[in-house]
């Protein structure tokens, strides 16, 4: 091999090299957006499911409230219905 073909290898390897090193520094903004966007997921999942819990208790008191209330009427409709007929 002669001096100039040495150096065209070299130039090359070097810029291999930066290549490299820029494609490091592009995948490590990518993990820090991923990381970011994982914890905003988290965020969201975990409100999400506090949200949902609430409207599981609203959903049991409307229902402890609604149902007697739904009986007395048809109650009082059966005993006006019998009553009046």
């Amino acid at each position: 091999m002669n001096h100039e073909t040495e150096q065209q290898i070299l130039d090359t390897l070097r810029e291999i090299r930066d290549g490299q090193r820029e494609a490091i520094k592009i995948m490590a903004a990518h993990r820090t957006l991923v990381e970011e966007q994982i914890q905003m997921s988290r965020k969201n999942i975990a409100e999400s499911v506090g949200l949902q819990k609430v409207a599981l208790q609203r959903q049991k008191v409307i229902t402890a409230v609604a149902v007697p209330g739904i009986l007395a009427c048809i109650a009082a409709i059966a005993y006006l219905v019998v009553t009046y007929f």
